[in-house]
């Protein structure tokens, strides 16, 4: 394989980036500074605009390259519709949701059907449905109690059919079943008896069979004369970053992402029954990420590398002067998200940061790449910010590629040099086995619009940037993880971006886990902060985990703690935000679904009474029609007003008044309304309304 230059590309432009970061407001005199400030006096953007639903999202043309679906509202709620592609103007909904509406969704490979999944009030027992394109009739193909669909495939060769595993016989393991899509009838192809997941090959047949052992690796198992014999084991270390990802054309052999020997996850091949794998594509600086592969004979064909911004490379021969025609047509980030069976026509999800996304047709025949549908095109007359990557460097040498947005008052020409300081949102992502990228985000456009920096890190834990990296943050929650997002800030300080005193922490999930450890592990740190579905106890959050995530469980026990050991109780319950909420004496809000499945309730509860109990300030919100984060559009709006308007007695940013934001919303604060300025008089109003 050809040595890659992408991370020589990449350092030659970080040091640019970092170089411009280090100059100073010295370098410009007062009167010029002020000249410039005074010219730059952006509109306040609504929550509405930025937060709520887009126009269209999610575009996938139709596998015969006929049609085009997407998501788009009806009557506020997002739902499925369908065009004949190139006639988006006569596009017609084809659901009728008036809940949560409709999260994800798919075509069968017959273009006959669309696929999608919904869940309950965010219980996240996902059931899935199918749609008939002609008649428009929608079917559960998963009418079960308690029931969740995961694992889905389709082969061409079988029409008519789709492979679905469903845990309504034991909630722990997912049994594997054929459904015929016209009826619904489902047929058992394998009782699950304690594997994490199952590998079928191009024909249906089910190959390969994933199970953890209690060190935490996982073990491969093929299957020879109807017997389950271990192929290969992969070590815990390489859990998170070794993955299969399909099988070759004449399914005798797999492709996996692979990091096993090395650091970063390479793009490998393995004949059945071999050990020695055959490395295709790999990169010393990041894994490998979203291989693309040719629909109908398998082969892959390129893949992306995602340090700051994801680039893509050719693996065939023949897609040379493609990939480098999509390339070159490209000024962002971007992914391909389906492709047409005879790999024709692609579906490009293209993102700048400072402008909506835009989702592209690329034709490989013609190597011309064609507007689908703006997401968002109200926003791109609007003043936004532009996102700016960076590497800060942690306390022991990591390299923590982060983004940061500066509002256009502190950073007129939106060059990612701080003219002069404002107050700082550190949002931490969630996961923590996930990874924030380079893109547009309405949650750093809305915070930038009200005059706030926003730095987003990639800590060690995140995914993405090799192994070591990730597992650098083994036994770290509320430690080394944290002590990254401290670096963060203070490097954020030391660059004239804010000052040690204006930094907010918010994030969900982790990211609230983050804000509450901000809170009392480093209690003088940050002047605030939210914490959106996020857990405080990290003993009762593992003996909470849903049963679905049994396979999992030990991955939890190694990275964070194992309560059935001593030292992995103490440790457990010394990094537990909750253990030390005596320390919290800055303002904090806190967002909770009430039919969490991951984070339950019962997280925020046991904080929020802890703080209640030693009088200490918090406001608590409630949704008793959400999950792990709200997907109605209108609790979304009201949580962020409330937020907003917090912040901004915090932080002094700008504040639109909450106005309509709570109308049809099932928000309730539980706690603490007098805290937040002029929120406990807007909800008297509505109760007398």
């Amino acid at each position: 394989m050809k040595k890659l230059l992408y991370g020589a590309i990449i350092i030659s432009g970080l040091i640019s980036i970092v170089a411009c970061t280090n100059q100073t407001l010295q370098s410009k005199s007062a009167k010029v500074l002020s000249t410039e400030l005074k010219a730059v006096s952006p509109s306040l953007i609504s929550r509405q605009v930025l937060l709520g639903n887009p126009s269209r999202y999610q575009g996938r043309i139709s596998p015969d390259g006929n049609k085009m679906s997407f998501r788009a509202p009806v009557e506020g709620v997002m739902n499925l519709w369908v065009a004949e592609l190139g006639d988006i103007a006569n596009a017609k909904p084809m659901t009728q949701d008036t809940g949560r509406g409709i999260p994800t969704h798919f075509w069968s490979l017959d273009s006959r059907q669309i696929f999608f999944t919904q869940d309950k009030n965010g219980d996240e027992n996902w059931h899935l449905y199918r749609i008939d394109i002609d008649s428009g009739e929608i079917a559960d193909l998963t009418p079960y109690d308690g029931v969740q669909a995961a694992q889905m495939k389709q082969s061409e060769h079988h029409p008519g059919v789709v492979i679905v595993g469903m845990n309504d016989r034991d909630p722990k393991w997912h049994d594997i079943y054929s459904v015929n899509v016209a009826t619904g009838e489902r047929t058992l192809l394998e009782q699950n008896d304690g594997y994490g997941y199952y590998e079928l090959d191009n024909d249906l047949t089910i190959r390969l069979a994933v199970k953890s052992a209690a060190d935490g690796s996982n073990q491969v198992f093929s299957r020879s004369n109807n017997k389950w014999n271990l192929w290969f084991s992969i070590p815990f270390s390489d859990v998170q970053t070794t993955t299969i990802l399909g099988f070759d054309n004449e399914n005798r052999g797999i492709y996996m992402l692979d990091t096993r020997e090395r650091n970063t996850a390479a793009l490998v091949y393995l004949p059945i029954g071999q050990d020695t794998v055959e490395v295709i594509a790999s990169d010393e600086k990041v894994d490998v990420s979203n291989v693309l592969f040719s629909p109908r004979d398998h082969r892959p064909l390129a893949y992306a590398l995602n340090y700051i911004r994801p680039v893509w490379y050719a693996i065939d021969d023949t897609f040379t002067k493609k990939i480098s025609q999509l390339n070159s047509q490209l000024s962002g980030g971007s992914q391909v998200l389906a492709q047409t069976l005879d790999n024709s026509l692609w579906t490009v999800f293209t993102d700048n940061s400072n402008q909506s996304p835009v989702y592209k047709v690329f034709n490989t025949i013609e190597g011309t790449l064609n507007d689908l549908f703006i997401t968002q095109p109200e926003i791109d007359t609007l003043p936004l910010s532009t996102m700016h990557g960076v590497v800060i460097p942690s306390r022991d040498n990591l390299d923590l590629v982060s983004y940061l947005s500066l509002p256009l008052t502190s950073d007129p020409n939106q060059d990612g040099i701080a003219e002069h300081a404002s107050p700082m949102v550190l949002l931490v992502h969630g996961g923590p086995w996930a990874r924030d990228e380079f893109g547009f985000g309405a949650m750093p456009q809305w915070l930038t619009n009200r005059g706030y920096s926003v730095l987003q890190v990639n800590f060690r834990g995140s995914t993405g940037f090799g192994k070591d990296f990730l597992n650098a943050g083994n036994k770290e929650w509320a430690g080394a993880m944290h002590d990254d997002l401290i670096d963060a800030k203070n490097w954020a300080v030391s660059r004239g971006i804010t000052t040690t005193d204006e930094v907010a922490i918010m994030g969900g999930s982790y990211g609230g886990y983050a804000t509450l450890t901000g809170l009392t592990f480093t209690p003088d740190a940050f002047k605030c902060g939210v914490d959106i579905v996020g857990p405080s106890n990290l003993e009762t959050l593992l003996n909470s985990i849903p049963p679905y995530w049994e396979s999992f469980r030990q991955i939890f026990y190694q990275t964070i703690g194992d309560p059935n050991t001593e030292e992995g109780l103490a440790l457990l319950k010394s990094r537990s935000p909750i253990n030390h909420v005596d320390k919290i004496i800055k303002p904090l809000l806190i967002g909770q679904g009430a039919n969490d499945p991951r984070v339950k309730q019962a997280e925020s509860d046991q904080i929020v009474d802890a703080m209640k109990e030693r009088d200490i300030p918090v406001t608590y919100v409630l949704y008793p029609d959400e999950g792990h984060g709200f997907n109605k559009p209108e609790n979304n709006l009201s949580f962020f007003a409330v937020t907003e308007a917090f912040l901004g007695a915090c932080l002094g940013g700008r504040i639109e008044p909450i106005g309509d934001d709570f109308s049809n919303s099932s928000i309730e604060v539980i706690h603490g309304a007098d805290f937040i300025p002029g929120l406990a008089e807007h909800l008297s109003t509505i109760n007398n309304d």
